[in-house]
């Protein structure tokens, strides 16, 4: 008995039809077809009732049903699917119970087809004692899917190891959609009772979601995956049993990059010292994607691809008895620490293999110094340790102590490390902070990642050999850790170092933080935003010195009204404030003139701008796309500057340039009505007497000059007059640790 199955998309009144190459399927007269019915739960799926399909003669070609699908519209005509081949099936009566054909999708012809027995009979194990069991666990492709009667790859692999060396216990736990973490939690339960002497992990990037994530999420998938499949060889070894990788293999929802990290990770398992089921060459066509006709669909081969599988396994990692087994794996199965460095002063290395660590004691009284010049301890951690290149981890960081070293792809270690007397640490990689029952992937591009250990605490990890500078503006990274707890976290090892300081909001990163180059951070929460006074520093012209000297010192971030324009009266600003920018970006106030390549500002006589017009406009003639421009551009700018008042704690104003006494007091008023009894300062920076502005509450004077035209012709002063601005900062308690940065796209208040 044979049922059968489509999936089709189709519009009210359409329905779906069989009919084939036998009497019971119509012999092709369409007027005979056999209609398929669906359901409101189960659409787009349509299927048949059971069909009886009896045919005579013994073999060849007669023993196969062709057959099409045909869509028929509401008037009753009917579009057949394809054209060219038929689908087919083979008929076979020594199954009983009814064989399920599924046709994948109407349209989509398959070489081969797919079928499985609905409800199959339980299969007998020829137990024997001295065999060696072997578990597979898996996704769909381990259980055979796409294969006629689920046949797959494993079923012909069992097939002929028993045939070939007698072993007749092998048990397939692999479950449909499964990925490394689902993987991880069911090891123990369906992996574990069965005592297996072999595990062949058989698992696809394409079920960790490689093929339709955001492109900026597909190192972080692929680097999960690696180490996830890394924890399942570790849990494996752990039961005393030999771990066997499945390769990675196509899908053909692959793109060029996706092929390139599909070869990525395939070459590096080939060098984890595991044994691997090498399917890439026979499968691939060179792009990623499965080779013609031998894929069921984008995910899954077919009959003849799960052929090809089978027959690119080498039988001979196989070809060892229980014994044998059992010795191999002895130095894996029970944890040990391997010593490979041992000095007079009792300064000793040890290595554990299977954890991938390193463990570095000093019981003496003198202070070592591990660097790439120290060749004999290289060579030694080269030959023995086995080390992972990437960055390596402390366990239990202590005070003097780096928390991180980072190791070369040859095996030695490129990072200076001082140990002091009677240190004791355990190093571990990075690479297994990425495996799912250690920490959720956040964020990784293929050098920076971002890892959430748990509620309190964050890993970031920085492998590439540059300072990485992470900040608000970079929409990923601030998106990635919208999923924390909102706070602010910090450097417990380092708290006084700049931009270690990471706060988080309901927008996700509010601060900048650098990382240095091949170095890891443990970031811990350390209390909630409101707990802490956060500052804001909104520039008020004249010019853009302040937005210059904040660059440089690393506190810039989106720009706001005043950042890039010219504003030489202080009153102007007032106005502008007072009236909340309306008017600042109006067409009808705004002039450009050719000598000067600036727009003035009728209005306000003190306002002009510099840099809304480009090379290859003509603004003379046409100054619609200025205008344009300006309107997005200052809507945004004046929209983050009401945002910043609002949410930050504390707001810092600061203006250069001449100003008078009156002007001052106009302004701090019209300040003030603003922020409506929030706490504001207002910085005047100017080469004038400070007596003017004496006792004029919420006013600071520094007689300085801050000119931007010297500062652009002159890089020395330039960071001359950075540094004097970073003092007055700091003396007036504004850090990194304490700096409010407006998002770049603020939610509209």
């Amino acid at each position: 008995m044979y049922r059968f199955q489509v999936s089709a998309n189709t519009q009210t009144g359409e329905s779906i039809a069989l009919v084939g190459s036998t009497s019971e399927l119509g012999l092709w007269d369409i007027t005979r077809c056999i209609h398929l019915r669906t359901s409101a739960e189960s659409y787009p799926l349509w299927w048949t009732d059971e069909i009886d399909i009896q045919l005579s003669g013994e073999s060849g070609d007669d023993q196969r049903v062709q057959y099409k699908y045909v869509r028929f519209d509401a008037k009753g005509w009917g579009e057949w699917e394809g054209f060219g081949f038929n689908r087919w099936l083979p008929i076979n009566h020594q199954y009983s119970g009814t064989i399920v054909v599924d046709d994948g999708v109407f349209g989509y012809l398959q070489p081969y087809p797919f079928g499985y027995i609905q409800q199959p009979t339980p299969v007998k194990q020829i137990l024997g004692a001295e065999d060696l069991k072997i578990v597979v666990i898996g996704s769909s492709v381990a259980l055979g899917h796409k294969a006629w009667l689920l046949d797959g790859w494993v079923e012909l692999l069992k097939e002929a190891l028993q045939q070939k060396y007698g072993h007749s216990r092998l048990v397939n736990v692999s479950e449909v959609g499964a990925n490394v973490s689902r993987t991880i939690a069911r090891f123990g339960s369906v992996v574990t009772p069965e005592q297996p002497d072999i595990v062949i992990i058989a698992l696809s990037l394409g079920n960790e979601g490689l093929a339709y994530c955001s492109p900026h999420e597909r190192r972080a998938i692929q680097r999960r995956f690696e180490s996830g499949l890394q924890q399942l060889v570790k849990m494996t070894r752990q039961l005393g049993a030999l771990p066997i990788l499945g390769g990675v293999y196509p899908h053909n929802d692959y793109s060029l990059e996706h092929y390139w990290l599909l070869r990525e990770t395939h070459n590096r398992m080939l060098n984890w010292g595991v044994p691997i089921l090498d399917w890439l060459a026979v499968l691939d066509n060179g792009q990623g994607r499965w080779r013609e006709e031998i894929s069921f669909d984008p995910a899954h081969p077919n009959t003849i691809g799960h052929g090809l599988m089978y027959k690119a396994i080498n039988l001979q990692l196989f070809d060892i008895d229980k014994a044998e087994l059992a010795k191999n794996n002895q130095h894996f199965w029970q944890p040990n620490e391997i010593p490979i460095y041992l000095d007079n002063a009792g300064f000793y290395v040890c290595a554990c293999i299977a954890e991938k660590g390193l463990r570095i004691s000093n019981p003496s009284k003198y202070s070592y110094t591990i660097a790439p010049y120290w060749q004999e301890l290289q060579t030694v951690l080269q030959s023995k340790a086995g080390l992972l290149p990437g960055i390596y981890v402390a366990k239990n960081p202590q005070p003097g102590t780096l928390p991180f070293f980072a190791v070369q792809e040859d095996g030695a270690i490129a990072t200076t490390v001082e140990i002091p007397p009677g240190a004791d640490v355990e190093y571990t990689a990075s690479f297994n902070l990425f495996a799912p029952n250690n920490s959720q992937v956040l964020f990784y591009d293929g050098h920076l990642g971002i890892l959430q250990k748990d509620e309190h605490h964050l890993w970031v990890i920085n492998e590439s050999d540059h300072e990485y500078n992470i900040q608000p503006m970079w929409k990923e990274v601030r998106n990635a850790l919208k999923s924390l707890p909102t706070g602010v976290y910090t450097d417990p090892l380092h708290p006084e170092i700049p931009f270690r300081t990471m706060m988080i909001g309901h927008q996700g990163l509010e601060s900048r933080v650098k990382l240095p180059a091949q170095s890891a951070v443990l970031f811990q929460y350390q209390c909630k935003l409101s707990d802490i006074s956060r500052v804001a520093i909104l520039p008020l012209g004249d010019r853009c010195a302040v937005r210059m000297m904040l660059y440089k010192m690393e506190y810039d971030g989106p720009a706001f009204p005043f950042d890039l324009t010219r504003t030489t009266q202080i009153a102007d600003i007032a106005d502008i404030i007072e009236n909340r920018f309306y008017d600042m970006w109006n067409p009808n106030f705004l002039h450009y003139n050719p000598e000067a390549g600036r727009i003035y500002h009728s209005k306000w006589s003190g306002l002009s701008f510099a840099h809304e017009v480009e090379d290859t406009e003509d603004p003379v003639n046409d100054m619609s796309p200025v205008y344009e421009r300006m309107r997005v551009r200052y809507t945004a700018r004046s929209q983050r500057f009401w945002y910043t008042i609002k949410n930050c704690d504390e707001v810092l104003f600061v203006r250069t340039g001449i100003c008078d006494r009156g002007g001052v007091i106009d302004l701090l008023n019209k300040l003030e009505k603003q922020c409506q009894g929030k706490p504001f300062q207002l910085l005047l920076l100017s080469p004038q007497n400070s007596d003017e502005f004496l006792d004029i509450p919420n006013v600071l004077h520094y007689n300085v000059e801050f000119n931007p035209d010297l500062m652009y012709d002159d890089l020395g002063h330039w960071m001359y007059c950075t540094e004097i601005m970073r003092g007055i900062l700091e003396s007036l308690d504004i850090s990194s640790k304490n700096l409010f940065w407006c998002p770049p796209n603020p939610p509209k208040i």
